[in-house]
């Protein structure tokens, strides 16, 4: 019997996961690593740290399922994107800590640089101008640590996303190890060209990087390196599969034709659109990005929207509200009611991201009468999730004019029954859930097993992808209508708040 490995590097773990010939799972292993948080708005990870916890995951993986590395045709890696590591391929030691994506040190960078060089960056890249993408980390890094411009001039360094360094460590490091990302992870840097799918000179002059510190950019499924045998595995298999975490998810859902799209729903919502191999330029608020590249077929690209606030308002219900003790009580707290009561809540905690981007705004319930009560409140909770959720929809829809008729689903809320209903009668589509909800690692052991041959082709990998529950639009619901009408207003009450 043969199996696939996925290593799954997280923001805040590291999980293995072995999966059979049905995708199913065999054995994983899941650590946490250390969140270092050494200023306001600066998140940074220890990289050598990470490491260490891969190395565990998979020795645990491997124990658990009573499997040794041989008995592996393949592993594939899924990772957080953005983030940044440099580190000197002479020692293998990183040079400073990890610059994840959620820090904000950059702002200053970029809020200097001009109208033009703007206009240059978003077109060549599909992204927005903000510290959450690679390039201005890697500047700032040049720029401040003295260590990082030493090795450069010594022709020491090495720079690249979390994929590129497990895929350096795993296939031997200082001896030998292959220095290369896979298109997904480059495409979020602000330094490679949608349209030539590798480094851009311009782009590269604007944020001061040096092209030689860079990995080769490669396809999202191929053959990169075998693991080194005196590593974790024991033995020498083939590193086949690098996705980021978001389009990972989308291969784990079978997501492969144009007009298909998946939502994660996590502490915030991310939702892509494959728009197949044209580049969809966003007009209303949407990034573009790639999607997939498998082997030699042409790249796949996507539309991503992303919502700050949707899992994380439940947490807010639940630590500081306390109306509920659980994240999972809110389903039969807000079924005691019919409706929301005229209460609305849109959590815009920090502003407002897709389709609005407005920095100004602030969290607002509005429609508060004598008679609402904390059902209604639990109730408007999750229906804001919805209807966020259909609002980066709809701009997707009008971005590239397919008319969705369907949309995949996975995440924790997921699991909430009365909120994948809401869902699909505020967006008037069908709901589906799969039966294998780890979707972002299975994403990565699918682009690994299509390199090695394990799985035949992406129809065999869709014929295997199974439901485990479905949700029809209630067509007289009127949360499509009269409930979105004020959601819209409600969402113009939380704008220009900050000054």
């Amino acid at each position: 019997m043969s199996y696939i490995g996925s290593l799954d590097q997280g923001t805040s773990s590291t999980r293995f996961m072995i999966f059979d010939k049905a995708g199913r799972v065999v054995g994983q292993h899941q650590l946490e690593h250390r969140q270092i948080l050494p200023k306001a708005g600066w998140v940074e990870h220890d990289a050598f740290e990470i490491w260490q916890r891969a190395q565990e995951v998979i020795t645990g993986a491997l124990k658990q399922a009573d499997l040794l590395g041989s008995d592996l045709v393949g592993i594939g890696i899924t990772n957080q994107r953005e983030t940044i590591v440099i580190w000197d391929k002479k020692t293998g030691h990183p040079l400073s800590n990890a610059i994840v994506w959620q820090d904000t040190r950059t702002g200053e960078f970029l809020s200097a640089l001009t109208p033009a060089q703007c206009k240059t960056i978003t077109f060549k890249t599909g992204l927005a101008i903000a510290p959450y993408f690679s390039g201005s980390k890697i500047n700032w890094l040049i720029k401040n640590v003295p260590e990082v411009q030493k090795a450069i001039t010594d022709g020491r360094a090495l720079v690249g996303t979390i994929d590129s360094w497990l895929l350096w460590n795993l296939s031997g490091g200082v001896r030998g190890g292959v220095h290369a990302t896979d298109v997904t992870n480059a495409s979020r840097t602000l330094l490679m060209n949608l349209e030539t799918l590798s480094w851009d000179e311009e782009l590269l002059k604007i944020f001061s990087v040096p092209i030689e510190i860079l990995p080769k950019i490669r396809s999202s499924s191929e053959i990169y390196a075998k693991t080194d045998p005196a590593g974790p595995f024991g033995t020498a298999i083939p590193i086949a599969g690098i996705l980021g975490d978001q389009q990972a998810a989308m291969v784990g859902q079978v997501c492969f034709d144009r007009g298909e799209s998946k939502t994660t729903y996590g502490t915030g919502n991310f939702a892509l659109l494959n728009t197949g191999t044209e580049i969809v330029r966003s007009k209303n608020g949407l990034l573009t990005t790639v999607c997939f590249k498998l082997g030699d077929e042409p790249a796949y690209f996507a539309l991503e929207g992303s919502v700050a606030v949707t899992g994380s308002a439940i947490q807010w219900l639940r630590d500081q509200l306390q109306i509920i003790s659980s994240a999972a009580e809110i389903e039969a707290l807000a079924e005691t009611v019919a409706d929301n009561g005229g209460v609305y809540f849109v959590p815009a905690f920090s502003g407002l991201f897709a389709p609005y981007w407005r920095n100004d705004a602030r969290g607002v319930i509005v429609g508060l009468t004598r008679a609402a009560t904390k059902a209604h409140l639990a109730r408007a909770a999750l229906e804001a999730i919805c209807y966020q959720t259909r609002e980066v929809l709809d701009a997707m829809s009008a971005d590239s004019g397919v008319k969705l008729t369907e949309m995949r689903v996975d995440g924790g809320i997921t699991a909430n029954n009365l909120c994948m209903q809401m869902q699909a009668d505020v967006m008037q589509i069908e709901i589906t859930r799969p039966m294998i909800a780890e979707t972002t690692a299975l994403g990565a052991a699918y682009a690994a097993g299509l390199a090695v041959k394990f799985w035949s082709g992406t129809k065999e990998l869709k014929d295997q992808w199974q439901q485990s529950r479905r949700w029809h639009p209630t067509t007289t619901s009127e949360l499509a209508t009269t409930g979105f009408l004020t959601w819209k207003k409600a969402i113009e009450r939380t704008l220009n708040w900050i000054d």
